[in-house]
């Protein structure tokens, strides 16, 4: 007869050994590799989110432009025989700030003139061997703008030539060309996204192709659908998360080192010409919370893409159990 406390000892031996062994996956990640699906997934990753960059880059330069026009105006003095240009500065900035409406006006020094036209011709030019008009900078209340036509006629019997440039007209215009530029990379994105869609769906169905034999022997041992789907997802979604975190982040690793680059090269007067219309290339808080964004949509996207791969898959098994000659036709 068997001894009751040996057999007791023997099962608490068994029940701790099973508990000190670890618990291999499921899902063994030799098999489930998905290498070729994280390249996928990292680049469409990398380009939908430079596209998203460049798109809210664009929206909010155009946004920065719209602000500046209605928040400044420039008086430009041309050089003329017998015209002191220093009092003809002073004398314009006088009677800008006499208007209502306007806020501060600046006086464009000789320094910063030449920086301008460095881009032209060049360092170490004499401005004052060139005929070189001069500009006063005049910051203007949004709400309640001055009357730009008494300012003109005021110039005009003061300072014959002086003139008031208030960029509305080919300020409007880059306006315009900003926003037909953000309303078509905001369908590239949507082409790019829905590109990225279809690969992630097709390469993850190719990578679950590959694992069918997995999925057939959980199944004949009796796992359940959902719990078989969910090992999957579960791998899947690492794989996925993996690959476009790695895409958005060297994307987001470029506009960071893009505008360290602009950062120190500020002092060109190139620079300075870029800077003036464009501003700097620097994405906001707004665009790398996109990123984010992108870099979770697609990780979900790769998981719930498996769960359905999955399901269909033991469907598939199950009709062919059901029918066998189903299984040699496929």
């Amino acid at each position: 007869m068997t001894d009751p406390a040996a057999s007791t000892s023997d099962s608490q031996k068994r029940e701790r050994l099973i508990t000190l062994r670890p618990m291999a996956p499921i899902v063994p990640p030799v098999n489930v590799s998905g290498h070729a699906l994280m390249v996928v997934i990292s680049i469409m990753s990398f380009l939908c989110a430079m596209t998203l960059g460049a798109v809210t880059m664009v929206q909010e330069k155009a946004e920065a432009w719209q602000g500046d026009i209605s928040r400044e105006i420039t008086i430009q003095i041309k050089p003329d025989d017998g015209l002191d240009m220093e009092a003809a500065l002073s004398e314009v900035r006088t009677i800008a700030l006499s208007f209502p409406g306007t806020l501060s006006a600046q006086i464009v020094d000789r320094a910063a003139t030449a920086r301008l036209l460095e881009p032209w011709l060049g360092e170490g030019f004499d401005i004052d061997e060139l005929p070189v008009p001069r500009l006063v900078i005049v910051t203007i209340d949004e709400s309640a703008p001055p009357d730009f036509a008494a300012i003109r006629q005021t110039l005009a019997d003061a300072v014959p030539s002086a003139s008031l440039d208030d960029h509305r007209a080919w300020a409007s215009r880059l306006i315009s060309m900003a926003r037909i530029t953000v309303l078509i990379g905001v369908g590239i994105l949507a082409l790019m996204f829905a590109t990225t869609m279809l690969t992630v769906v097709f390469a993850t169905r190719g990578a679950m192709d590959g694992n069918r034999h997995i999925v057939e022997v959980l199944h004949f041992v009796g796992a359940e659908t959902r719990f078989i789907a969910s090992e999957f997802q579960k791998r899947f979604l690492l794989i996925g998360l993996k690959g476009a975190a790695f895409g958005g982040g060297v994307a987001a690793l470029g506009f960071l080192l893009l505008g360290a680059w602009q950062s120190s090269t500020m002092a060109t007067a190139l620079n300075d010409q870029a800077t003036a219309l464009f501003g700097r290339f620097t994405l906001s808080s707004a665009g790398y919370v996109g990123i984010v964004g992108i870099i979770i949509l697609i990780s979900a996207m790769t998981a719930v893409t498996t769960r359905l791969t999955v399901t269909r898959t033991i469907r598939e098994i199950d009709r062919q159990r059901a029918d066998p000659s189903l299984a040699e036709i496929s």
